[in-house]
C-alpha cells in the first residue's frame, strides 16, 4: 500500500447533496482497495486562474493509503465527471 494525497475541485454550482453522492462514490473507489486516513473540506475558494469563465470552486483533499491501480481508477472517474473542475492525486514521500 501507498500513500496519497488528492485535491478535488468541484463546480461552484453544484448542490451539496449531488457532491456529496459524488464524494461518498470516490471514497467507495478508495476504500474497496485501500483505507482513508483524512478528509478536509477546504469549502469555496478562489481559483488562481478561471476555469470555463469560473473564478470559484469547491475543495476537497482526501489523504489514502491505496494500490496504484486505485489511483487510476480514480483519475478516470474524476475525468468523464462533469461535477469535477480539476483533480491531482500525488503519491506522498515515505
Amino acid at each position: 500500500m501507498r500513500k496519497y494525497e488528492g485535491v478535488f475541485i468541484f463546480v461552484p454550482s453544484l448542490e451539496e447533496e449531488n457532491r456529496n453522492q459524488l464524494l461518498d462514490r470516490l471514497k467507495g473507489i478508495i476504500e474497496a482497495d485501500g483505507t482513508i486516513t483524512n478528509v478536509d473540506e477546504w469549502g469555496m475558494r478562489k481559483l488562481a486562474y478561471e476555469i470555463n469563465d469560473l473564478t470559484e470552486g469547491y475543495y476537497i483533499i482526501v489523504n489514502f493509503e491505496s494500490t496504484p491501480e486505485t489511483v487510476g481508477e480514480l483519475d478516470r472517474v474524476c475525468k468523464i465527471s462533469d461535477s469535477i473542475m480539476r483533480h491531482m492525486i500525488v503519491r506522498e514521500d515515505e
